[in-house]
C-alpha cells in the first residue's frame, strides 16, 4: 500500500497547518503576513526592484474597501484585509490556472478562508453583500496594479477590470517595498483593525 502524501505544512511559528482540515488554532497572523509578503502578484510580471506582493495588495484592497464603504464595521474591513489570506500557503494563482485546476482549488481556498475567519473572530462565510463589496475593491486594486505596475493600458484595464470611480482611486500611487516592509504593514494594519473590533 502506498504511503499517504503529506497534506500539512509546517509554519515558521511552529504550527502545522493541515490543508485538508485546517483549524483556526493552527493559524497565526505572523505566518500569514510572512507568506503573503513573499507571494508575487501578477506571477511576478511587474515593474520594479521588488515583486508586488499579496501582502501589499491586501493592504490596498482594505484601504479601497474603506473608501467604498466609509461606514463599514471594523470586522468587515478586517475581512477585506484577509481576503487573500489562504494564498500564504497555496500561492497566488492567476485566474486561468484556477480554472484549469477546477473545483478542488476552490474547495481548498474555502476551507482555509473559513479557518482564517474563525481564528480572527469573523464568520466562517461572509455575508454575500460584504463579499461583493470586497470583490469590487479587489477589482479596483487590480485596475491600479495593472496600470501602474503590470504594463496594461488604461483601455485594457477598463475592459478587464472595469473603469473605477476617479474619486475612489484619487491619490493611490503604488510603491513597491521589500518583503519585510510589506509584512510589517500587513501585521500593523491587522493589529489596528483587531483593536477596533
Amino acid at each position: 500500500m502506498a504511503k499517504a502524501a503529506r497534506a500539512w505544512q509546517r509554519m515558521l511559528s511552529g504550527r502545522r497547518l493541515d490543508l485538508l482540515d485546517p483549524t483556526p488554532v493552527d493559524i497565526e497572523i505572523e505566518d500569514i503576513a510572512h507568506g503573503l509578503a513573499f507571494v508575487a502578484r501578477w506571477n511576478g510580471q511587474t515593474r520594479g526592484d521588488f515583486a508586488y506582493s499579496v501582502a501589499e495588495h491586501s493592504v490596498l484592497v482594505e484601504e479601497i474597501f474603506g473608501r467604498l464603504q466609509p461606514g463599514a464595521e471594523a470586522k468587515w474591513r478586517l475581512a477585506a484585509l484577509l481576503h487573500d489570506a489562504p494564498e500564504y500557503v497555496i500561492g497566488d494563482m492567476i485566474s486561468p490556472v484556477k480554472a484549469a485546476v477546477g473545483p478542488d482549488y476552490k474547495q481548498l481556498d474555502e476551507r482555509l478562508t473559513a479557518a482564517v475567519h474563525l481564528r480572527f473572530g469573523l464568520p466562517a462565510t461572509l455575508p454575500v453583500k460584504v463579499k461583493r463589496q470586497i470583490k469590487k475593491a479587489d477589482r479596483i486594486s487590480a485596475w491600479l496594479e495593472a496600470t501602474q505596475l503590470a504594463g496594461f493600458s488604461v483601455a485594457e484595464s477598463n475592459r478587464f477590470f472595469g473603469k473605477p470611480d476617479p474619486e475612489v482611486i484619487s491619490g493611490l500611487i503604488l510603491h513597491l517595498r521589500p518583503p519585510v516592509e510589506a509584512r510589517r504593514a500587513y501585521t500593523r494594519r491587522h493589529a489596528e483593525l483587531l483593536a477596533a473590533l
